[in-house]
């Protein structure tokens, strides 16, 4: 039977894609729907169709899966921020550690894999510490903030996000009541128009400390004096900034940053090390699970106190520090010249002078070290972003023949490729540990530990 767009299908869902979606079959035409739980029987409406499979939208749940959940926030469907919510948290952690095992088998080529127990999430709501609410006007006119729907740039209404923390809707209430109270336009992406674009927040989960950068197409918000006053009513704020991004692009944050009020920085701690944190910083949204992760990337780095270490891609300097405290020296690299001086600070901060940071990519930094000034590593580190790790520094890390290569990954499918490439040449998969930072949604970060193979 031939399907078509519009077409109605009735579904047992058998499996889910690597983006939350169920999957189901109708006379041997695949079809992924989006919210769709395993073991859901559901009428879906084709809303795109290929040759031999096609997309639908969840029209009904006909027999709800005993892993159907109630989700928390009433826009998880329109939001897509949580692509899991309707799932129950146990079959969520299945379905991450299949995700990752399935990478690992089909592109990394690996069979027995030495897969460890997923690290789960104690707290599954409001463990965000970042958030950035993007401010336009709904269809009557009103100014509103939230989250885009997803893959469009409509915003949903929600100044409440369940994962987030209670102060962003204080924070928003106040931003939004001075923008009607003195007439501010916010942004038009259309028009290039209008002045706020979004509200950054970040809050120190150790703390207590709020942040709050106004990102603006233009240098200053009216009466920001009042603005100001505001915003310090609410318990624990510390920094007030503006971010200045006058381009006409999605891009959120432009380069230029002014303070209004406070300090350019919060300050928040994973285990015993501190860290200051500032609007353009790349800091881990999760902090109580980024404790358990950075534990366990210490675990699998085994260090003595002698070992000199290499952390590539190493942002503020969250994963460089965690090693100095075990090891004889570190180096970091990482291509945020703001994120170094962080990292340098930071460093400072704890007392730690085992370290030393460099500006610029991983992979011209480390190949220059090693081969002009002969820099080695006992063990190295990487924790890259989605795209994974550059061939060039991946063959630079063999040749530097470390004992010891801990992978800390935020994508599964570029991870499996990249330990393809070292245990090909020489290395061996010993301990692989997923770990949830991201609970609700499709996303498992995952720590590996790779050995050099003895002759």
């Amino acid at each position: 039977m031939e399907f078509r767009k519009n077409d109605l299908v009735t579904l047992e869902i058998e499996d889910c894609g690597i983006d939350g979606e169920g999957i189901g079959k109708a006379d041997g035409f695949t079809v992924f729907v989006k919210d769709a739980v395993i073991g859901d029987t559901v009428t879906a409406k084709i809303i795109k169709a290929k040759k031999n499979y096609g997309y639908g939208r969840l029209m009904e749940v006909l027999k709800p899966s005993p892993h159907r959940v109630e989700p928390k926030c009433e826009f998880a469907r329109q939001c897509g921020g949580c692509q899991l919510q309707a799932l129950s948290y146990d079959q969520q952690l299945v379905f991450k550690t299949n995700k990752v095992k399935g990478h690992l088998e089909r592109i990394g080529g690996f069979t027995d894999i030495p897969m460890e127990p997923i690290i789960g999430m104690d707290e599954l709501f409001h463990y965000r510490n970042k958030a950035q609410f993007p401010v336009g006007r709904n269809k009557e006119g009103k100014i509103v903030t939230g989250f885009y729907a997803g893959r469009t740039h409509n915003i949903i209404e929600n100044r409440d996000c369940a994962l987030g923390v209670a102060e962003n809707k204080e924070v928003l209430d106040r931003v939004i009541a001075h923008m009607e109270k003195y007439g501010i336009e916010p942004y038009n992406e259309a028009t290039g128009k209008g002045l706020v674009r979004h509200v950054l927040i970040r809050y120190g989960y150790f703390t207590k400390e709020v942040m709050v950068c106004l990102i603006l197409n233009g240098n200053k918000i009216p009466k920001e004096e009042l603005l100001v006053k505001s915003l310090c009513e609410i318990p624990g704020m510390t920094s007030i900034t503006i971010n200045v991004n006058k381009k006409h692009s999605n891009v959120i944050l432009g380069e230029e940053i002014r303070l209004l009020w406070g300090q350019e920085y919060i300050t928040d701690r994973i285990g015993d090390i501190s860290y200051q944190i500032s609007p353009l910083s790349f800091y881990q949204v999760n902090p109580m699970q980024t404790q358990k992760l950075y534990a366990k990337a210490l675990e699998y780095a085994d260090l003595h106190g002698e070992e000199t270490v290499w952390d590539l891609y190493c942002g503020i300097g969250t994963i460089s520090l965690f090693l100095a405290q075990k090891a004889k020296f570190v180096r970091g690299v990482e291509i945020v010249p703001a994120a170094i001086e962080n990292a340098k600070e930071n460093a400072k901060l704890n007392g730690l002078e085992n370290t030393e940071f460099f500006v610029g990519k991983a992979e011209e930094v480390l190949p220059r070290e090693y081969k002009k000034n002969g820099v080695y590593a006992d063990v190295i580190v990487v924790d890259p972003p989605r795209k994974g790790c550059d061939e060039t520094l991946l063959e630079t890390m063999v040749e530097m023949n470390p004992d010891r290569i801990v992978y800390v990954s935020c994508d599964s499918a570029t991870l499996a490729r990249d330990l393809k490439y070292l245990c090909e040449r020489g290395y061996e998969l010993r301990k692989v540990c997923p770990v949830d930072q991201f609970g609700m949604t499709v996303h498992i970060e995952t720590c590996v530990l790779l050995q050099r193979r003895t002759m």
